[in-house]
């Protein structure tokens, strides 16, 4: 779509953002500059919040760059806002500023700091359930409730009998093996969700943010419904989050996924699992850990699409190592239920029988029932909602932030862009959500963390570039006896060397990598890294010490065309 500003094109609506914060309306600017250097035509200065917005389309406005003509500016893009009945909305007919649907982490922050900025806010979220759906939900969202949170609670239940077996190397001995009681572990599990839920609702109610119980539905550009009660809002806010899919096969309804898999009322002992994600991974290592049998399919030749390869290959050995038993190119054609109540899961290569199947498939956008199509909400093929670089919708007073618009699907992710949010929306401060060198981990055992650009990337990136690599024993195994590893990777560009990937698997790895994140967010190079003195003895030394590239691959030859890779031996 463009705009006719007599003679000055601009595509759509992020080129013009009148008195960001002043949703509603728009005065006569009586110094704001114009012109194509001016970026974003943000008019701020000399603005009457209150004055003949109806006008814009005749208003001549006087420049240093000659007369600026705005004909026929769409109403509602000027950010002037009119009921059903055609006429005005004032400040004081709204309900509230912002009207948040979903209280997850990313909702929860955004509604926060939108009050700070002194708006008035309400949130709405279903009542808790451990398990989610259309009735069920709860304040702080599924990392809280039945992603991040739980599930990491679960990998330190699991990681005990690695430490108890550790422990005998260092004298420790038992009378009697330590046994686990699934059930404490679940039950003190749920407590502590309720705990956080209620900590969540207590940031609410002290931020002044007004929680409202149920579903929300958006009825229009300006209202939500809950419960039959409806609420206008200068602004919307879609949080919901996204929701474990599965594909549509025969026994579908006999599966479960992570949201079942954390609340179990029993540890099975032999699991499949379909997946070969992060999710799969992680929840391969709980159940190994905890005892059960554990059988992974993967119908791609290998683990952990989109990582570092070296990663990749590294983690399926350690867990394969651990009695986990893949069976890659293998993909799900039914799932079977025994009349013993056991499961069999039919794979083109044959069938695998176990007390559970669970599938760890993927997530997709939770945008059903929301009216969004009645809102006139762009959704793209895969459900999620379109958003511009501000994270605001086709729709002006309608906005959209984490899994929910399917960017980068991760918490810090959905917390950022609810910062900048309401940065944008209330603070009178555009801001766009950074997604560079965003720093990640995956909970299996051992962990991984990664931050910045896989080794193909950097080669399709920058083209000439320095590998360093290191796998060794950690220190704790030399006397455990186990056969336990730690492998860390380093990517650098070469002509200006500057660090611009770190990939590690090993114990203690998320703790690690998030401290240099920050160095390789803040563009340090390897030279600095080298001239940084290490903490010793710990593993976390080694990216500090590793002087000679594994490899350097350059640029293809012009000549040949061949990649030119040249191995180096490592010191």
């Amino acid at each position: 779509m463009k705009e006719d500003l007599g003679g000055l094109e601009t595509k759509g609506r992020s080129k013009m953002s009148v008195g960001v914060g002043m949703s509603k309306c728009v005065g006569v600017a009586s110094r704001s500059l114009v012109t194509r250097h001016h970026s974003r035509f943000l008019l701020h200065s000399g603005f009457s919040s209150n004055s003949c917005a109806m006008h814009l389309n005749q208003q001549v406005w006087s420049t240093k760059i000659g007369f600026v003509r705005l004909k026929k500016l769409d109403v509602a893009r000027a950010m002037s806002t009119f009921g059903e009945d055609g006429a005005r909305k004032e400040p004081s007919d709204f309900d509230y500023d912002l009207v948040t649907i979903g209280a997850g982490s990313g909702g929860v922050r955004a509604a926060r700091f939108a009050a700070q900025y002194g708006a008035k806010v309400a949130i709405c979220e279903l009542p808790f359930a451990p398990i989610s759906s259309d009735e069920a939900g709860g304040v702080g969202g599924t990392c809280v409730l039945r992603g991040c949170v739980p599930k990491k609670l679960l990998v330190y239940a699991s990681n005990f009998p690695h430490d108890f077996e550790s422990s005998r190397g260092f004298g420790w001995s038992f009378e009697t093996e330590p046994k686990h009681d699934w059930k404490t572990l679940i039950t003190n599990k749920n407590a502590e969700l309720n705990r956080l839920t209620g900590v969540y609702k207590s940031l609410l109610e002290k931020s002044g943010v007004n929680l409202i119980e149920g579903r929300g539905k958006i009825v229009d550009a300006h209202t939500v419904e809950v419960k039959g009660k409806k609420y206008n809002a200068k602004h919307i806010l879609v949080s919901v989050g996204g929701r474990a899919t599965v594909p549509d096969i025969p026994g579908k309804e006999h599966v479960i996924t992570s949201d079942e898999a954390l609340n179990l009322p029993e540890r099975p002992n032999k699991i499949c699992i379909v997946g070969g994600g992060y999710i799969a991974l992680e929840f391969a290592g709980i159940f190994n850990g905890l005892g059960s049998e554990v059988h992974v399919f993967i119908r791609q030749p290998k683990v952990l699409r989109g990582f570092d390869e070296e990663i990749r290959d590294f983690i399926a050995q350690q867990l394969q190592a651990q009695g986990i038993v893949f069976h890659f190119g293998e993909s799900p054609i039914a799932v079977e239920k025994n009349s013993s109540g056991t499961f069999n899961l039919v794979t083109g290569a044959g069938k695998e029988e176990a007390d559970l199947v669970m599938f760890a498939t993927g997530r997709a956008p939770n945008t059903s029932n929301l009216g969004l199509e009645e809102a006139g909400v762009k959704v793209n093929k895969k459900g999620a909602i379109e958003v511009d670089a501000f994270s605001r919708t086709n729709v002006d007073s309608i906005w959209a932030i984490g899994d929910v618009t399917n960017r980068v699907n991760l918490t810090p992710v959905a917390l950022m862009e609810g910062m900048a949010m309401a940065k944008t929306a209330f603070g009178n401060e555009p801001t766009e959500p950074d997604y560079s060198y965003i720093a990640s981990a995956v909970f299996t055992q051992p962990p991984i963390g990664t931050v910045g650009y896989t080794e193909d990337e950097a080669i399709e990136k920058f083209g000439d570039i320095d590998v360093y690599t290191s796998t060794f024993r950690p220190m704790k195994a030399t006397l455990s006896g186990l056969p336990e590893k730690t492998f860390m990777k380093i990517i650098v560009e070469a002509t200006g060397d500057k660090v611009i990937g770190m990939h590690m698997c090993g114990d203690e790895t998320p703790e690690i990598l998030q401290g240099f994140a920050v160095a390789i967010k803040a563009g340090l190079t390897k030279k600095q890294f080298d001239t940084t003195v290490g903490i010793h003895p710990t593993a976390a030394e080694e990216l500090v010490t590793m002087r000679t590239p594994t490899r350097k691959i350059r640029k293809k030859s012009e000549q040949t065309g061949a990649r030119k890779e040249e191995a180096v031996s490592s010191v």
